[in-house]
């Protein structure tokens, strides 16, 4: 894959959790909530200030984040789903 997110994007893939049975019953894949971890697949260069400079994203490649359950826009490529946010969008860095 060869994208790029342009100033304070970044390019996310969804962590999926493990499949859970509640009280024994079964939860199908279309009742269950997205999940909202996810890990940086790759970031833009930055958000460009009034004074001309640059501020860096503070994520990198590889970095595990939380971010809000409606957040993002979701793009399919290469026959995988991801999501497109922006740096503010994002609660927290795990780890």
């Amino acid at each position: 894959m060869n994208l790029r997110p342009l100033h304070d994007r970044v390019l996310v893939r969804r962590v999926e959790s493990m499949e859970q049975m509640r009280g024994g019953l079964y939860i199908p894949d279309t009742a269950k909530e997205k999940p909202q971890e996810a890990e940086v697949v790759a970031a833009g260069a930055g958000k460009r200030l009034d004074s001309g400079e640059r501020a860096e994203v503070a994520v990198k490649a590889g970095d595990r984040v939380l971010f809000g359950k409606y957040s993002g826009s979701d793009i399919k490529l290469d026959g995988e789903e991801y999501l497109i946010l922006r740096e503010d969008e994002i609660l927290a860095v795990i780890g």
